[in-house]
């Protein structure tokens, strides 16, 4: 068994498409294709289930990928590890994020400390999140709600409480607090079904009788702001991504424990280098502020 079979079989199992593999590889399908059946043959068992040029992953396949996903990303931890000990430059940070209200004034608080750092952030779903976190290609997911896992670490660094936004002309808009229940003929505007802090209030709705109504679904949770001041809808927003504007009032929720957990996870198995052991920190110590501060409350 060599580890170039091993980097092949990889790749076709995530995409189960020889042509597809093949292009992402740069390599010929008949060399993938012969690749592969070398390594079925090394393993004494197929791996795939074959229509064509796609594939599906069998029950040995699917037993393989999860240790040689595994395999692979220790062989990539040792690899960093001694880059990080044996290069003075900062490599660059990997973030995935559910929620990314703070995310900037986090960033910018880390580059303070570490100016050449290079971040590559991307706004995910959960299980896109959680996917990339277990393959290794991301080094920190900021999410909410938390999750649990028997591979990934999770720490709370937030507890943040969600109000309700509404524009400084709605029939709401003197109220201070205000009982969920009051909302169930609202029109709402909204993140898309998948991001954790939409499916949990979604559900705290249904638990006292109502299903939010949403007029607007979308994938930019900073844009939602900027339509309950166009008075499109109003919205359910964290604590932490309120904005100071005379033109949208926020409004406390009365009967529910209605606060969402923010965590910081990485992988249990992962290595975590030098700068990315000071951005946790700066990221810990950016919400033990926010809180102490009463922001969240």
């Amino acid at each position: 068994m060599e580890l170039l079979q091993i980097q092949y079989f990889i790749t076709v199992a995530r995409l189960e498409h020889v042509t597809e593999a093949a292009r992402t590889l740069h390599v010929t399908q008949s060399s993938l294709s012969k690749t592969i059946q070398r390594l079925e043959e090394d393993l004494g068992a197929p791996l795939f289930d074959r229509t064509g040029r796609n594939l599906r992953l069998n029950e040995f396949g699917i037993r393989f990928l999860r240790r040689a996903e595994r395999a692979m990303l220790e062989l990539e931890q040792g690899r960093l590890e001694i880059e990080d000990l044996t290069k003075h430059e900062h490599r660059a940070l990997k973030l995935a994020v559910t929620t990314a209200s703070t995310l900037p004034s986090i960033l910018r608080e880390f580059r303070k400390q570490l100016p050449d750092i290079q971040f590559h952030v991307q706004m995910l779903t959960t299980q896109e999140m959680v996917t990339l976190l277990r393959r290794g290609e991301v080094d920190f997911c900021l999410c909410s709600p938390p999750i649990q896992n028997e591979d990934i670490e999770c720490q709370i660094v937030c507890v943040d409480p969600v109000v309700v936004a509404v524009p400084a002309g709605h029939r709401f808009a003197h109220r201070t607090s205000i009982s969920l229940i009051e909302l169930k003929d609202e029109w709402f505007v909204g993140v898309k079904k998948g991001y954790g802090t939409r499916d949990w209030v979604d559900e705290v709705c249904r638990s006292v009788g109502f299903e939010p109504q949403y007029i607007f679904e979308g994938d930019e949770p900073a844009r939602l702001s900027a339509l309950v001041e166009a008075e499109i809808g109003i919205a359910f927003i964290p604590s932490t991504a309120r904005y100071a504007r005379d033109s949208i009032h926020y409004i406390a929720i009365e009967d529910q424990q209605l606060a969402r957990e923010i965590a910081l996870l990485w992988h249990k198995s992962r290595y975590i280098s030098r700068a990315a052991q000071q951005f946790r920190e700066v990221v810990v110590d950016y919400f033990d502020a926010f809180t102490s501060s009463g922001a969240a409350k």
